[in-house]
């Protein structure tokens, strides 16, 4: 069973004579020309074919849901924003910028706390909430942070480091 038709797509001379030219160039990415094709498809106008999801994506390759998102975009959004979708919407603000990462930075660089031979993301994470950096934040935050500034929390270089004990342990591999 499809889906029953809630947008109903109405197109124009003109839309369909943009959409035509913009597929006859084909210099346009895959999914706007797809878009386009559906959008010719399911066109129920003067002028349309009005076909049902099924047959639109079995002819273009694409899912049935490719198909009703497209006919929802085109009636709630235009067809303008419809041919140009850009898909990421729900970019999440990034906790950490600016100045709580360079304090971050500063804290990894800085020496582990007492009874602790070095920093681990989790005590990163508790020490910024503890020193009201941030509100909250998980290790998870704390890794992607050190991973943007390519931090290490194994090398020596930025204070987070093994002991000399552990670092030397190698050496008695090795054969004379």
């Amino acid at each position: 069973m499809g889906r029953t038709i809630k947008y109903i797509v109405r197109l124009t001379s003109d839309e369909r004579k943009m959409l035509f030219e913009l597929i006859d160039k084909g210099r346009s990415s895959k999914e706007k020309l797809n878009r386009a094709r559906i959008l010719l498809k399911a066109d129920c106008g003067a002028e349309g074919e009005n076909w049902d999801d099924r047959k639109i994506a079995e002819a273009l390759y694409v899912t049935e849901k490719t198909v009703f998102n497209t006919r929802q975009s085109l009636v709630e959004e235009g067809l303008e924003k419809t041919i140009e979708r850009n898909i990421q919407k729900k970019r999440k603000k990034r906790i950490i910028q600016g100045e709580e990462e360079a304090y971050l930075v500063a804290l990894t660089c800085g020496e582990p706390p007492a009874g602790h031979c070095k920093w681990t993301l989790r005590l990163l994470a508790d020490r910024m909430v503890e020193l009201e950096y941030v509100e909250e934040i998980s290790h998870e935050t704390v890794r992607d942070a050190l991973k943007k500034t390519k931090l290490n929390l194994g090398k020596k270089k930025n204070g987070a480091s093994l002991p000399n004990a552990m670092q030397n342990s190698f050496a008695k591999w090795k054969k004379s």
